[in-house]
């Protein structure tokens, strides 16, 4: 199993480029089953998730074919024929959006069975949502032996469907249903994350006819069939506040390129409150810090979209271990998701966590340990802690960071960083 080595100590000074949105291009592939004719994404990063979604989409008759142009990645899919409607165990259980295949199956076929996605480290993320907006939506459901069979013979016709509480899952679930039911269906308490933004704007290029997006409520009028289309996926606000947050762990001046700086705002309206300098350029961000002068502590509460990410709470806890004073941080989304905490308490951290807030009191520095990456967002926090902390910091169970940071080492490395890869027993 690959584990990380870093050599903490070295400023960070250099340009990264910003790989495009894990979150966005998984449910942009999902897209591909709705129509016969190609689906270009481009942009497109290369991910383990990624590939995960890839081959169940090869299953069930998508033909995927990557590429490169001009430096940029793209994959293009094309389901001319959907061959099965069969989504095993095996494929879902090894990403959980994979499961988003469902509705488009639904969409064009009008039956599918599909695998429940199964348990998450980070808390529970049940699918209820996703079934009943599919209900709602004509489709007749039965749960057994862990998958949802499916069935919609007359097609799925449109309704009103007010989510109970904020789902990116279920608002993503039922927009690719939804777009090739008959009638309106009308999504009321819709998550407004800039990735759903981006499936809508790219469903209406491929004929799909949506109103309301980047709104709570989006209306959507069913079409009989979707176009091919050439999209470009948006850049990946978690990776940007990821890199950001190392900048300003480690000092020196880091460059973001190809990003929307307008996408990270909570956090680095946080960041600047704690003594970073951050600067929105034509593509992307600076961000700078002058690392003998000492960060402020400031309290962070995780909520959804425009919110601060639940999925940057991590980054932003590891940088408050070395702030002057002490900060909160309050965990509103999922349940579990402070794990990281005694690792980096391994790392010299003073992180003390009750329920669903964690109290980080600022230390003088970290020193290097072995630490065990629990989940995504986990892992990168620790690789940030290594950039600073005194010694070498091993990073164990990476395969959490190969599902969503495309050439992490390799894009540190060009910023001066001492980091490297250890393949298996090295």
């Amino acid at each position: 199993m690959d584990r990380i080595a870093i050599h903490g100590g070295a400023r960070l000074n250099g340009s990264i480029p910003i790989s495009g949105a894990k979150n966005s291009a998984l449910k942009l592939m999902a897209a591909s089953i709705l129509t016969d004719r190609p689906l270009r994404l481009t942009n497109m990063p290369r991910l383990a998730d990624t590939k995960f979604l890839g081959r169940l989409l090869q299953a069930l008759g998508v033909e995927v074919t990557e590429s490169e142009s001009g430096g940029e990645q793209e994959t293009l899919f094309h389901a001319r024929e959907i061959t099965s409607t069969f989504a095993p165990y095996d494929l879902v259980r090894q990403m959980r959006a994979s499961f988003n295949v469902l509705g488009p199956l639904l969409a064009r076929t009008g039956h599918a069975r599909v695998s429940l996605p199964g348990g998450c480290t980070i808390g529970a993320r049940p699918v209820d949502l996703h079934l009943d907006a599919l209900s709602r939506l004509g489709a007749a459901i039965q749960l057994e032996e862990g998958y949802v069979s499916a069935v919609a013979p007359d097609g799925l016709r449109g309704a009103e469907i007010e989510f109970p509480f904020v789902s990116v899952g279920a608002t993503e679930h039922a927009m690719l249903a939804a777009v090739m039911a008959r009638g309106t269906t009308v999504l009321r308490r819709a998550a407004m994350e800039p990735e759903i933004g981006d499936l809508a704007r790219c469903l209406t290029a491929m004929g799909a006819r949506i109103e309301g997006i980047d709104t709570d409520v989006l209306t959507i009028e069913g079409v009989t069939s979707l176009n091919g289309a050439d999209w470009s996926v948006i850049p990946d606000r978690i990776e940007m506040g990821s890199f950001a947050v190392a900048a300003a762990m480690a000092g020196g001046e880091v460059r973001l390129t190809r990003a929307r700086a307008e996408l990270m705002t909570a956090l680095t309206e946080k960041m600047v409150r704690a003594g970073v300098e951050v600067t929105p350029t034509e593509d992307g961000v600076i961000v700078r810090r002058d690392p003998a002068v000492r960060l402020r502590a400031v309290d962070v509460e995780t909520e959804v979209y425009p919110g601060f990410a639940t999925d940057l709470q991590a980054q932003f806890m590891t940088l408050m271990t070395l702030a002057e004073g002490e900060s909160r941080i309050r965990e509103t989304i999922f349940e579990n998701r402070f794990m990281h905490a005694p690792e980096l308490g391994r790392l010299g951290a003073d992180i003390h966590v009750h329920a669903g807030e964690a109290v980080v009191r600022g230390v003088d520095h970290l020193i290097g340990a072995p630490v065990m990456a629990t989940d995504l967002r986990a892992s990168v926090s620790l690789v940030i802690a290594g950039l600073v902390a005194q010694g070498e910091t091993i990073v164990d169970r990476v395969y959490h960071l190969d599902r969503g940071f495309e050439r992490l080492e390799e894009k540190l490395t060009a910023c001066g960083a001492d980091i490297r890869r250890l393949k298996g027993d090295e």
